[in-house]
């Protein structure tokens, strides 16, 4: 009996190392796929064989090419994209963005909503998660999972938002309203972990065991892999890299605390410093884009408290890099979102602040990327953990006690 289950735990674990080698390659073939799994080509052959008559996985053709090869051709295998799809969400102020997409991780639908996400009420923001779930999932069937990003904290089970500056209301429970109106699995994620996710699948080589992603634009925020896991707290999403002090008592945040990081490197806080308004003042919702633009210009002219906003920016950013970096051994650094906009600016003023901590013994030898727009690492973020889930959770054990409709795994 206890053989039995061991050789049915392995069978699941190789079904679904199998599926995760194709999703990573693309379109492998049997021999690619057995130098990333170490598994026999017998096994692999016969895994294929099964996923192909499952509907999950399909052999590359009917105009499809396969990527060109030397020698003697080989079939490529590739995920059926009608297996399933996944629904995708990132809250954020004043803005739903809803993104259906299918198995092989193509987007079938985008759509963007907008709502005063500071007027609105409890109830409205969860009634308006679910709508725009139900609308871009409309007449689409193998719609099995459902992933959340927001611009805020959620809890350490992923279910829940904790709390957001978009929002006066906390501890609002998407997880439990989506899984309540659709029956499929739900997680919420804070928007920042959801890029880390991203650049991990993106370029495995640059981000993948140990590595920071952080987002400049009206707020900060962090995703921090760790030995290949994305960090998280025990009660919490953690990683709040943008409320980690920076001046006791100093500028306020919108958080309502004083001194943190984003009270000083947050468009915001910008954008209040070169005005020459009170760092007690409170914290505008926004900042058009065109404005930092044009502050941007001018710090870039002149001395003048444009220059100097983004000096004391920079300074709060390469503190706060530096007090982590003595924690951990310093990291590739991916730097997303409007902010970067002004990196020539920012830099120099962030590997001098560097240089003056712990954390930055090696400064010269830390690597910074950027990227102007975070939505797609968010988009993408989402739909990858969401496909994970199915390819580990539901495809990967195979039918269990599922029935199949078609050809196709009907949860």
């Amino acid at each position: 009996m206890t053989a039995g289950i061991r050789h049915d735990e392995m069978r699941k674990r190789n079904r679904a190392l199998v599926i995760a080698a194709v999703r990573r390659a693309g379109q492998p073939s049997r021999t690619e796929i057995a130098r990333q799994t170490g598994l026999s080509h017998s096994t692999i052959s016969a895994i294929a064989s099964d996923l192909i008559e499952e509907g999950i996985m399909r052999e590359v053709g009917q105009g499809e090419a396969a990527p060109a090869r030397r020698g003697r051709p080989q079939v490529a295998l590739g995920l059926d994209p009608e297996a399933a799809s996944v629904a995708c969400l990132h809250l954020s102020f004043n803005s739903l963005s809803a993104v259906l997409v299918d198995y092989r991780g193509r987007v079938i639908d985008s759509r963007l909503h907008r709502l005063e996400t500071l007027r609105l009420s409890r109830e409205a923001l969860l009634a308006a998660a679910v709508s725009a779930v139900r609308e871009i999932s409309a007449g689409r069937g193998n719609f099995l999972r459902i992933a959340v990003a927001v611009q805020g904290i959620t809890d350490a089970a992923g279910s829940r938002m904790l709390w957001s500056p978009i929002t006066p209301h906390s501890d609002l429970d998407f997880g439990g309203a989506l899984e309540a109106a659709f029956g499929v699995p739900v997680t919420v994620q804070n928007d920042c972990n959801m890029i880390a996710a991203a650049l991990r699948w993106r370029n495995p080589r640059r981000y993948r065991d140990n590595f920071v992603a952080i987002l400049l634009s009206h707020g900060i925020g962090m995703g921090l892999m760790l030995n290949g896991k994305l960090f998280t707290g025990t009660r919490s999403s953690a990683g709040e890299f943008g409320h980690m002090i920076h001046r006791p008592e100093g500028a306020l945040c919108r958080c309502g605390k004083r001194g943190c990081i984003e009270a000083y490197a947050g468009n915001y806080a910008i954008w209040r410093r070169a005005r020459g308004r009170s760092a007690m003042e409170e914290p505008v919702a926004d900042v058009e884009p065109g404005e930092m633009e044009a502050l941007a210009a001018m710090a870039r002219q002149e001395e003048g408290p444009a220059r100097q906003a983004f000096r004391e920016a920079a300074e709060a950013i390469g503190y706060g890099i530096g007090s982590l970096f003595a924690l951990i051994d310093p990291a590739p650094v991916a730097i997303v979102g409007q902010g970067t906009a002004a990196f020539d600016i920012l830099e120099p003023e962030i590997r001098a602040a560097l240089a003056r901590t712990a954390g930055g013994q090696h400064a010269d030898a830390i690597s910074f990327e950027t990227w102007p727009d975070e939505e797609p690492f968010i988009q993408h973020g989402c739909a990858m953990t969401a496909l994970s889930g199915l390819d580990w959770e539901v495809f990967g054990p195979g039918m269990g006690g599922r029935s199949a409709e078609n050809g196709r795994i009907v949860a």
